[in-house]
């Protein structure tokens, strides 16, 4: 090649616009930290763990609300809960803000394919599998709602819980003998796959949406295998536990549903296998990325609405703004990071995610009013300077809200503005919230005027 041909060669590449990168969001119902990535000493998740190899785990990572369509409304339209107005399960954030450019949306109009697969909004677990259930047409280019074996195996559920109605807060499991390809979360996988094929030469905003593990607890019995319920070690209850806050903090009641100690096992058992399941899943997608060879320009995404409490302070679920309901696994994988396989310790929130990758992705006509910041400061350095604490809230019937704020070390929640309690908890000293610090008038004067400061701002009343 001459000196010429060399230059007009490189001036040619050096005008072609740069690919823009593509985003697989990847989302998990009701899964807490229980992974090998976050130092779980019993779960087994290697292909989420080599996801956080890849890229960036947060530590510190919280919901806006601890509970599956306020928290998915908030981080899809990136505002929070007193914004969107959507406090249960049955309303559509479009009621209130029908004008509103969401996530993908926001992909979409800059060219993206946006499609999604499962569930990403929110979806009655199980009752809804199948259905759009509280899907927004607006936000997709594409939709698949999938339905697997586990609908049809629902009535073999073994039910430890059976005053409580409805499959979906019931503890509730099944250990399934079909093969993987067969569930729901499966099929997810699976359609995935071919959208990745199908539009691999497009920039896409694909969104899997897996439903385990949320209960029932089914999975293919090889992943209940991985766990001998007698080797597994429930979180112990003291009598007067559930005592600590006041009476609003507790949702579980009486503490662990009375049940006992080998049935807290078997639940222990179905939940982790329900995670293995899903981290095979993902395990197919990160396959299918490095096959098609779109790993590197594609942005990886893994999160959960919420967390999930497995007993402590007796507590099973969502539905409280205590550590184990409010914690969740954040995981994010860009192509060629400048860190990767480290943990974040900073806090931050799911509502961070919309800012962050339409930053990442260098989108136009971004929403504005955003709630949340981008995480591109701490993906290149996770301990760089960040001083935003996570704010999480949970409503008792129609009159009581919980508001709580998270800091590194504490976390300050008022119920009913206060007059019905508040609790105050350092996590250098308590981990576990066994002692009310409440009386600490000093610290909780500072923590309750940011938190009404930060929840002003975003639409509380």
């Amino acid at each position: 090649m001459t000196r010429r041909e060399f230059l007009l060669t490189t001036t040619a590449m050096a005008a072609q616009p740069k690919k823009r990168p593509n985003v697989l969001f990847i989302a998990t119902d009701d899964m807490n930290n229980a992974l090998g990535c976050y130092g779980h000493p019993v779960v087994k998740s290697p292909n989420l763990d080599r996801l956080a190899a890849r890229g960036i785990r947060f530590d510190r990572a919280y919901t806006q609300f601890a509970l599956c369509s306020p928290s998915r409304s908030s981080l899809m339209t990136g505002l929070g809960p007193d914004t969107t107005k959507i406090y249960n399960l049955q309303k559509h954030f479009r009621e209130v803000i029908p004008n509103v450019v969401t996530l993908s949306q926001c992909f979409k109009n800059n060219g993206y394919f946006a499609a999604r697969v499962g569930k990403i909004y929110h979806y009655g677990n199980p009752g809804d599998i199948g259905t759009d259930g509280l899907d927004d047409a607006p936000s997709w280019n594409h939709k698949v709602n999938p339905k697997g074996i586990d609908k049809a195996e629902e009535p073999r559920i073994t039910n430890h819980t059976p005053e409580r109605k409805g499959l979906g807060s019931q503890i509730g499991f099944y250990a399934s003998p079909a093969p993987d390809e067969q569930h729901t979360d499966g099929l997810v996988a699976a359609e995935i796959i071919k959208l990745l094929e199908q539009n691999k030469d497009k920039p896409f905003f694909l969104a899997a949406g897996f439903y385990r593990p949320h209960c029932p607890y089914i999975a293919p019995k090889k992943y209940f295998d991985l766990y001998p319920p007698e080797k597994l070690e429930p979180i112990p209850f003291t009598e007067g536990e559930n005592k600590i806050a006041p009476p609003w903090a507790y949702w579980t009641d009486p503490p662990n549903w009375n049940m006992s100690r080998r049935q807290m096992q078997e639940a222990l058992q179905a939940y982790y296998a329900s995670i293995s399941f899903v981290d095979a899943n993902v395990g197919k997608l990160l396959d299918a990325l490095d096959r098609l060879n779109l790993t590197d320009n594609t942005i990886i995404v893994f999160w959960s609405d919420h967390g999930y409490g497995t007993g402590e302070h007796g507590q099973w679920m969502k539905q409280t703004v205590f550590d184990a309901a409010t914690r969740l696994p954040l995981i994010i994988a860009t192509p060629s990071p400048k860190t990767k396989g480290k943990g974040c310790p900073r806090t931050v929130e799911l509502l961070d995610l919309y800012p962050t990758l339409a930053d990442l992705c260098g989108l136009s006509n971004v929403p504005q009013n955003l709630h949340g910041k981008s995480l591109r400061p701490l993906l290149d350095n996770p301990n760089a300077k960040w001083d935003r604490p996570a704010i999480s809230q949970v409503a008792r019937g129609q009159k009581v809200m919980g508001y709580s704020i998270r800091t590194e070390r504490y976390r300050y929640t008022e119920w009913n503005d206060g007059k019905d309690g508040d609790e105050l908890y350092d996590y250098q000293a308590d981990p576990k919230e066994l002692k009310n610090l409440a009386q600490n008038a000093k610290l909780k004067t500072e923590l309750r005027t940011k938190l009404r400061t930060i929840t002003k701002a975003r639409g509380r009343a």
